[in-house]
């Protein structure tokens, strides 16, 4: 287990009273409603054509799958490509190996202070607790990043990180942190952090990046962005370093067109952001600016395994738009960090099993009303709700010792009481006899039922039987019908 992996289980196993924190907090609540229902009227005015967008998804849904199949071959081209470019390829098994790969390359610089632009793999990694440890500063460059890292936090989404935040929050973080004055004007405020962030990107010794996409056939590394940190990031500084899940990576650059397309739209409604980078070397002889030197950090950290599944395969596809949190009704009430992992949302949900292990992230799972609505967005058709179906599966599967699936953790919300109602259940069901006998009994004895039934009167009333069975009434029926 990796170290940020450890460090997160005592949130995991606090994930109900995170829960009830959230839905008793207005602040939130509301923060939450207003950017969600924002996000999902941009959305669905950046897809006037439904016609444009499903094709857009089959198509979309089969390049990820293509890039998938051939993933083992494409990851190898695309460190041949790169190589040959004269970008250095690193490949690490897990968080921890990613982090150290990372430290001895800023030790072997002397590097005392990094700038980040936005990854959620290296959130992932926590990567920059690991180089303060090592007394290296991390500084997150993105504005929403910027604005979690002053208030001591994690993102709470994957795409716009301080979204559970307003503006007057917000204008009070900043002057408590920075001593920026309190303000509601938000070009200000945006303003006054570019200026903050200006200078460090100057005096920073390494550039750190995420990759929207890695494409096999030309050794080029894409990020998407709006700010232009992440420009800075990857040019102004000596050295750039860009770190990523093995599953970004797309056999062709004509493949990127149409994720490209999708991710944009679907993420916040703009048809293409800002800026788009494309980095395939370092910089040349001659060239005006670029890093000397391009190092890439491809991580792993359980996404093989989830590749040995043929259905928890489609895991992987994601383009990481978050589409699926922003039409979550889970999501919008609770916001992003009551799941108490990096990736929140339905994503995250079928994701962090396997990242982390179903002994960990069991409640992840069953999270969720199974309303289909992340589904249904998702811009590369990933069945969410057919995956979390098959995780509950696993976290209640009978025998964790002979794990045929590879889910790590399987079994682990299994209850033998459980599972003895379950079976004595079934075997009531099969019999004629014994099923008239229980229920029967139990029309006899139903003042004796309980009020609160574990985890189903939490939120529920507690049924109450009827004083005869169904059968019984329509005998009695039968009876009076044939008197009269």
């Amino acid at each position: 287990m990796s170290h940020n992996q450890s460090a997160a289980q005592g949130a995991v196993k606090a994930f109900h009273p995170r829960v009830q924190e959230a839905i008793n907090n207005p602040q939130i609540r509301a923060n939450f409603r207003k950017a969600m229902d924002g996000l999902m009227d941009k959305r669905l005015a950046a897809f006037p054509q439904d016609d444009e967008l499903q094709q857009l998804r089959d198509l979309a849904a089969a390049i990820r799958l293509r890039a998938l199949s051939k993933l083992p071959e494409l990851l190898e081209r695309l460190e041949a490509n790169l190589t040959a470019n004269g970008v250095k390829v690193h490949w690490a098994e897990n968080g921890d190996q990613a982090c150290q790969i990372i430290l001895d390359i800023c030790q072997q610089k002397n590097a005392k202070s990094v700038i980040k632009g936005k990854s959620m793999v290296s959130e992932e990694m926590e990567l920059n607790h690991y180089l303060e440890k090592h007394n290296i500063e991390a500084l997150e460059s993105d504005l929403g990043e910027y604005i979690v890292q002053l208030a001591e936090e994690t993102p709470s989404h994957i795409i716009m990180p301080a979204i559970h935040k307003n503006t007057d929050q917000i204008s009070d973080l900043m002057h408590d942190k920075t001593g920026t004055k309190r303000s509601r004007d938000v070009e200000y405020l945006t303003a006054e952090a570019r200026q903050q962030l200006r200078e460090r990107f100057e005096k920073a010794d390494i550039g750190v990046s995420g990759v929207n996409f890695a494409v096999a056939e030309t050794g080029t590394l894409c990020l998407v962005e709006n700010e232009g940190n992440g420009r800075l990031t990857t040019t102004v500084p000596p050295v750039h370093i860009a770190v990523t899940g093995i599953e970004k990576v797309v056999e062709n650059l004509e493949d990127v067109t149409p994720l490209l397309s999708l991710l944009t739209r679907s993420a916040t409604g703009q048809h293409i952001t800002t800026y788009f980078n494309m980095i395939s070397s370092p910089r040349k002889e001659g060239e005006l600016d670029g890093p000397e030197e391009v190092h890439l950090v491809l991580v792993d950290s359980g996404r093989s395994n989830i590749y040995q599944d043929d259905e928890l395969l489609d895991t992987l596809r994601c383009i990481r738009c978050g589409a699926c949190m922003n039409h979550c009704p889970v999501y919008t009430r609770i916001g992003g960090h009551a799941y108490g992992y990096t990736y929140p949302g339905p994503i995250g949900k079928i994701l962090m099993p396997h990242l982390a292990g179903l002994d960990d992230a069991k409640d992840l799972p069953s999270a969720s009303s199974l309303c289909g609505a992340c589904g249904e967005v998702c811009p590369v058709r990933i069945p969410i709700p057919k995956l979390l179906v098959r995780l509950r599966e696993e976290a209640v599967a009978g025998d964790s010792q002979h794990n045929d699936s590879g889910v790590k953790g399987r079994g682990s919300k299994r209850s033998t009481s459980e599972s003895l109602i379950w079976k004595s259940w079934a075997g009531m069901h099969k019999s004629g006899g014994l099923y008239r006998a229980g229920t029967g009994a139990a029309t006899v004895f139903r003042a004796l039922m309980p009020n609160k039934i574990g985890a189903w009167t939490k939120c529920r009333t507690a049924p109450k039987l009827a004083a005869s069975t169904l059968h019984q009434q329509v005998k009695a029926r039968g009876k009076n019908g044939g008197e009269s």
